[in-house]
């Protein structure tokens, strides 16, 4: 519609309501691509920034739901370079969801199948429901963190001592407390120190050393994101230390995939289970949240001599982490 000579056009009064609508689609749009793409950028740039992105880079997967939503308001207000900035970002996340990392190939002869239990139960609360996975699927070795007094005192009476004879422990209340039970014979080693108990061993598999470590670094909290990336570095420097040695370190991380703190320690050369066998996004934490929400922060990672076939989660009675469950193939030397 036009209007006198010399003055702009007259829209219809749908058109003028229908205006100010598509702004607000665009700025909402704006807003949420630009939060996206700063998570994103530190993805790509293999830095985990600072708060809220470490927070957010545990939620990777899920970003998809407000990058699809802004991508829908985009095109609601017809606002070209916000549907080009929302596909580029919906493609950059589909693209960093896919796994990580690649396959191992062990090339010694097998020496021994091992299977390893790490669980997270909670300040003590789930060592019942512990108790009864161990005695039900039989594992080699097992980890377990926020193990405190009263968890470690039912360990050492609920399971056999003529399976679980041996044991390296950081002895603390609350979430302090951590103990490795196994069936191998165990040397102590100094572990790491760190917040929350870290103990470590070398265990003796029909011959063989192997370096054990449990991992239960401080969760990446918004004044401590600098604590999280310095416990995580000391297991990398665990990791690269002895990286020509057999190596399992297994626990709760407090870290995904998707944290480059993280990726350092496979970097360090160790490989994470759940990548080698496809359930490398199968949630851990909350136990609580129904599938497939959640993230997963608890891990077993292994050196190139062991060749891991299963790795399964297992949910347990009265703690928030799900047990993980991994059945290895240990590798020995090769052979001239």
């Amino acid at each position: 519609m036009t209007g006198p000579p010399g003055h702009p056009p007259v829209l219809p009064y749908d058109e003028r309501q229908r205006r100010p609508g598509r702004t607000l689609a665009a700025w909402a749009a704006g807003l949420l691509l630009a939060g996206v793409s700063a998570v994103m950028g530190c993805r790509i740039a293999d830095v985990d920034g600072v708060t809220p992105v470490p927070q957010l880079l545990a939620f990777l997967p899920w970003l998809l739901a407000p990058t699809g939503f802004a991508l829908l308001l985009a095109a609601l207000a017809r606002w070209r370079i916000g549907m080009l900035w929302g596909v580029a970002a919906v493609g950059a996340l589909v693209w960093y969801i896919e796994p990580y990392g690649k396959d191992v190939e062990p090339s010694g002869p097998p020496v021994a199948e091992v299977r390893v239990l790490a669980s997270n139960v909670q300040l003590g609360r789930g060592t019942a429901s512990l108790v009864g996975a161990v005695r039900r699927e039989r594992p080699d070795v097992v980890f377990v963190e926020e193990c405190d007094y009263g968890c470690q005192d039912t360990l050492g009476r609920e399971l056999p001592r003529a399976d679980f004879r041996y044991r390296q422990a950081v002895e603390a209340g609350g979430s302090g407390g951590s103990v490795i039970v196994s069936r191998y014979p165990l040397k102590a080693t100094a572990g790491i120190p760190a917040t929350m108990g870290m103990p470590g061993a070398v265990a003796d598999v029909k011959g063989h050393a192997v370096r054990l470590q449990l991992a239960h670094p401080m969760p990446p909290l918004p004044r401590q994101v600098g604590l999280w990336r310095s416990e995580l570095g000391k297991l990398r420097d665990f990791a690269a230390a002895g990286r020509d040695r057999p190596t399992i370190v297994a626990g709760d991380f407090n870290a995904t995939q998707d944290h480059a703190a993280f990726r350092h320690i496979l970097g360090a050369g160790l490989h994470d289970s759940t990548r080698l066998t496809g359930t490398s996004r199968a949630p851990s934490w909350p136990s609580r949240a129904p599938a497939p929400l959640g993230v997963q922060i608890d891990h077993v990672l292994v050196s190139e001599d062991f060749a891991p076939h299963s790795a399964r989660f297992i949910q347990l009675s009265g703690t928030d982490h799900r047990a993980l469950l991994v059945d290895l193939t240990f590798h020995g030397p090769r052979t001239p």
